[in-house]
């Protein structure tokens, strides 16, 4: 009786969640435009790097801040600014953590911020885009360029804040910003993965 009591709740609550879930699309088309602001708990910067040819090490930054102002119907015309702060950097290691962190490698104490400026957006498909931008890493800024996919937009069944998602994608070369510590042992060749939820503001 107890089982049937906990399934029959347990589908109750997904249907709730559902319906609650129920203006959310994955349609470009259908999204709502305006201005959004990064929704830090739900958004990870992630990077992936060669670890001797052995493996692909990961690792990630939290506490992402932001804007983006987006026109559905005119892609061109958003705008993008994304700032992680150097310090979240976190990896399964607490000891690397604290190097990273490091003159050796990040230097946060001295560079605080890692920032991307948006340049430029072009749509290259129904769901896809070509973000062009500045990125500042180390003290030093560099031309780069991500892959961006729309994920869905709606409102958040929980908070009932209507939110966008992407997920963006993109390579550098660490030496480039000059983080050259034990190239190539460990890659200079780095991907990066921005998970991004953002929020429309009032």
């Amino acid at each position: 009786m107890n089982r049937i009591l906990a399934v029959t709740l347990l589908a109750t609550t997904l249907v709730s969640a559902a319906h609650a879930a129920g203006d959310l699309t994955h349609d470009p088309a259908q999204v709502q435009g305006g201005h959004f602001a990064v929704e830090p708990n739900h958004t990870q910067v992630a990077f992936g790097i060669s670890h001797m040819g052995f493996t692909t090490y990961f690792g990630h930054f939290t506490d992402a801040s932001g804007t983006l102002d987006l026109e559905p119907a005119k892609v061109v015309a958003s705008k993008l600014d994304v700032t992680v702060p150097a310090a979240t950097i976190s990896t399964t290691s607490e000891k690397l953590n604290e190097e990273l962190k490091s003159a050796q490698w990040f230097d946060a104490a001295k560079y605080p911020t890692i920032t991307f400026h948006a340049t430029k957006v072009v749509r290259t498909g129904p769901t896809e885009a070509r973000v062009e931008g500045d990125l500042t890493l180390h003290g030093v800024t560099k031309p780069v360029t991500l892959v961006a996919h729309f994920n869905g937009a709606g409102t958040n069944p929980l908070d009932k804040v209507y939110t966008v998602g992407f997920q963006a994608t993109g390579k550098i070369k660490r030496s480039d910003f000059g983080i050259s510590t034990y190239v190539p042992l460990i890659g200079d060749e780095v991907d990066l993965i921005l998970s991004g939820a953002f929020e429309r503001q009032a």
